[in-house]
């Protein structure tokens, strides 16, 4: 079969568990994506769901040939999802969505005209988000304001998935672990630009949310580690260094003052466990940060320089294309 020219536009839309939403997030696509006058795909990236997804996604490919399927083997996650869909889209641009229905597809003309103004990224920005207060936008509003602080991105909304990517830019960044999010953050260090624009919010119908009080700290955990991997990857004896002052001041400062009490006031060293042990805390602190730290060095240069994949294809609806090889 004859393949088809590579399209200007691919919508990559990871999938989990959202059987109700699918035929409708398609025919919302499919009207919006119909007038913008030049060809695109739409590719569904099915994350192991336990529910009908699957099913009703083979379906709509049968229907619609710009419909391509990767399904994968279990539920890796949405960076994997995300990262899996990059290699796999052909478009020029590549927009990201959710298949929850709350993005709204209409933004998608929206993005493309701010990116054709000459950006490279354009992020998007729920500013009337409708979910719960306490349980989403109170720990995601404490997370974007973190992290613009730590990485100095300055954006309003890292997890909104709803992005304009340039293909050349998203497929050249390694994700793993959670850093789907942090994609703009990333892609700064390679001199990018990018933009933000506000886009409609809509509240979830069917299915439950994926997010929860856990993830939020698995984002906090990533963002030092992005920050890290931003700043000190090429010279990490500045971050390991610094503690390591900063740990050795404490203790010198310590022994100073124990010293002194020892010597001018009298004050024996051997019944104050409460003192060694708040030492004995402090050292151990810092090192399993430290630990930690080498560790996600040793995970990086693993993955980019093993091959090892972060994710597996089950199989793939696209008659036009084999299957693609698993990302590392």
């Amino acid at each position: 079969m004859k393949k088809t020219p590579a399209p200007r536009l691919s919508l990559v839309i990871p999938v989990f568990n959202e059987e109700k939403n699918l035929a409708l997030l398609h025919k919302e696509v499919r009207r919006v994506c119909d007038g913008l006058g030049f060809g695109y795909e739409i590719l569904f990236i099915e994350d192991g769901s336990r529910d009908g997804s699957f099913a009703v996604l083979a379906a709509l490919q049968k229907k619609d040939r710009r419909v391509k399927v990767l399904r994968l083997r279990k539920n890796f996650g949405q960076t994997a999802a995300l990262s899996a869909g990059f290699d796999y889209a052909r478009g020029g641009i590549i927009v990201t969505l959710d298949a929850d229905l709350q993005n709204d597809p209409r933004d998608i003309p929206r993005l493309l005209d701010k990116m054709a103004e000459g950006y490279d990224i354009v992020n998007g920005w729920r500013r009337k988000r409708k979910d719960k207060f306490l349980t989403r936008r109170l720990p995601s509003n404490a997370a974007n304001w973190l992290i613009a602080l730590i990485t100095g991105i300055k954006l309003h909304d890292f997890g909104c998935t709803l992005k304009a990517f340039r293909g050349e830019v998203v497929k050249s960044i390694k994700l793993y672990g959670e850093l789907h999010r942090f994609i703009p953050a990333i892609a700064s260090s390679i001199g990018v630009r990018i933009a933000e624009i506000e886009v409609h919010h809509r509240p979830r119908i069917h299915g439950k949310s994926k997010y929860n009080l856990f993830r939020f700290v698995k984002v906090i955990l990533d963002m030092v580690l992005l920050r890290f991997l931003m700043s000190y990857s090429t010279r990490p004896l500045q971050i390991f260094g610094l503690v390591g002052l900063i740990s050795g001041l404490g203790g010198t400062v310590l022994l100073a003052v124990m010293t002194y009490q020892r010597l001018f006031l009298q004050v024996g060293l051997g019944n104050r466990p409460l003192l060694l042990g708040a030492i004995l805390l402090i050292v151990l602190g810092v090192q399993l940060i430290t630990l930690g730290l080498l560790a996600e060095i040793q995970v990086r240069a693993y993955h980019e320089a093993s091959g090892k994949p972060i994710y597996f294809v089950r199989e793939v609806l696209d008659a036009e294309r084999p299957r693609p090889r698993s990302r590392s």
